[in-house]
This record gives structure tokens, sequence and C-alpha cells, in this order.
């Protein structure tokens, strides 16, 4: 061993001595529980580091990342345009709609309704052509639409769809009522309410990961895994590789990471579970590839370009 490494060696065992426990940052959703099932669960080799598991909503984990609060955390990439002095995106552990993803909703409508709505009642709920988009847009024109966040991914892909709209910030899960109760006209649909839409009384008007990917060929960017700059780099590194192999276990042991997850499954038993949690754990979740770098890249870069956000962005990735 050369002196350079018994420096850094000893430098790693004092950082690991210094940070006894990383906060670690995740929704509670069944897609991350089966992330991090095999950390939550010591079912892998922890490398001596030790993690505290925080679990909140993605909006709240998009603000505590402004702050710099957690020392890694789940968030969405619009967030990261906010956060890229702060964090670096690891490699693994991406939220990627590969032709899917938020989706907007309305109450189901009468067979009278349907009727009274002339053209607008006959949008169908997949969307391909300009023509197509353009009755969409002009459907929601006026429209209060309600969110779950200004910092979502869902967001900023409703802002890249349809420029400027009325909104109304409601946590995810409260979305449906604010729907059914009249508050909005129309919802912006996250997490399991994909799945849940059609049993809980609503209707789907657009795809926005279907609208993206006929726009670019691309998945859409949703979520990914950040970690703090002020980390160093080898520490970074082995965060990086355990939260990977924590992903890798639970795709080796489906069916007990899948039960671990069923306690964060709204209003799904275990076939839509892991339904879901097949949408938004896959191979994009193990490692971006190029593909879901470049995906990345041109969802900030459209962004800023239609004056989203402020300033370029450069994507830093761990190694």
């Amino acid at each position: 061993m050369t002196k350079i490494d018994r420096q850094m060696t000893k430098e790693l065992q004092m950082k690991k001595e210094k940070t006894e426990v990383f906060t670690l940052g995740h929704s509670p959703d069944p897609d991350d529980a089966f992330m991090f099932y095999a950390m939550a669960q010591n079912k892998i080799d922890l490398r001596g580091y030790r993690f505290e598991h925080r679990l909140e909503d993605i909006q709240t984990l998009n603000e505590r990342a402004v702050r710099g609060e957690l020392h890694i955390s789940a968030i969405s990439i619009h967030a990261y345009a906010y956060v890229a002095g702060k964090y670096a995106l690891l490699p693994c552990g991406a939220s990627m709609g590969d032709g899917y993803g938020p989706i907007i909703i309305r109450k189901r409508r009468t067979p009278n309704s349907v009727k009274e709505r002339g053209s607008h009642g006959a949008l169908r709920s997949q969307r391909t052509t300009s023509n197509e988009d353009a009755a969409v847009r002009e459907f929601l024109i006026g429209k209060k639409i309600a969110v779950p966040g200004k910092m979502t991914s869902a967001f900023l892909a409703l802002q890249l769809f349809l420029g400027e709209f009325d909104y109304l910030v409601v946590p995810f899960d409260q979305i449906f009522e604010a729907v059914r109760t009249g508050r909005a006209d129309v919802g912006l649909i996250i997490h399991e309410g994909q799945l849940t839409y059609g049993k809980s009384g609503f209707e789907k008007i657009v795809d926005l990961g279907k609208w993206w990917k006929a726009q670019t060929g691309l998945p859409l960017p949703l979520g990914g895994n950040v970690v703090r700059k002020d980390i160093p780099k080898p520490v970074r590194h082995d965060l990086s590789e355990i939260i990977r192999e924590s992903i890798d276990y639970g795709l080796a042991h489906r069916d007990e990471a899948v039960r671990h997850s069923l306690p964060y499954a709204r209003d799904m038993d275990a076939n839509l579970a892991g339904k879901f949690i097949g949408m938004y754990v896959n191979e994009f979740t193990r490692d971006y590839g190029e593909v879901g770098r470049d995906a990345i890249r041109r969802f900030l870069a459209e962004a800023h370009n239609r004056g989203y956000t402020d300033a370029p962005i450069e994507v830093e990735f761990v190694e």
C-alpha cells in the first residue's frame, strides 16, 4: 500500500467515525421501499456505514434538498436544477417513465355530460399526434389543475406540454379529493394514482410520459437519488455501490421485497403494487445508462430554454 493509499484509507476511516450515520431520505411509496429494502433490513453488506431512513413526500424532500439538509435523498429531477450546487446525482435509483408517467385526470363523465361537451367529451386517454395534443391543450385552457408540488418533475413536464396554467398545490394523495370536490377542475397525478384513478371514479386525459416519448424518443426522467458534494468522492462511490446492491437484491428477491413494500402501497393489492414497482424499478433504476443521462440533460435543457429554470444546469453524476 502506497503512502497515498494509506492516507486515503485514514481519511475514509475518519470520515466514517465523524459521520456515524448518513441521513437517507426517500418517499413512503412502494417503489422506494422496494429499492431500499435490503438496506433497511440489513440484507447486504453496508461496509461499516449506517443509515437513518427519513420517509417524507417528494415535495418535502425537494425542499429539504434545497436547504442541503440530508446526506442522501430521493428528489425530483426537476428539483435537481435548484440543488446542483450542493448535490451530485447517483447513477442508480432512478424513476424513469419509459412511455408512461404522470397523468392528467378528470372526474368520469356521465353519458349526458359527454353529449354536452361535444368534441372535448371525445378526448381519448392516449395522445400521439400534434392535432390530438392541441385538442387536449385547448381543453385544459382556463382549467384549475391540482398539482403535487412546483418542484416535481410532473409539474415541469406539464409546463413543457401546456405552457402557463392555473394551478393549486395539493399533497399528492389529496389530488383526487380536490378534483372530486371541485376545488380543482383536473388533477396532475403521480405515484400509485397512475394505476388507481379508474376505480376512484376518474378518467385519464393525457399521459405526459407517453407525450414526452413521442416528442423526444426518450424516457421521462421523474426521480433520482442525490448525495451531498461535501462527502468525499470515495465515500460517495461507496454509497452509490451500496444503493445499487440494494436495488439488485430487491430485483433478485422480488417477492420478499414486494411484501416489504406493501404497507406503503396505498389502495393497491400485491398484484397492483408489483405492477407499479415494475414500472419504476427497472434497468434505468440500476443505472441511467447513456439513454437515461441524455433524457435528464434534455429535460433540464428544455426547462431552461422555455424559461422555467434560471440557468443552464451541468448535470454531475457520481462515478
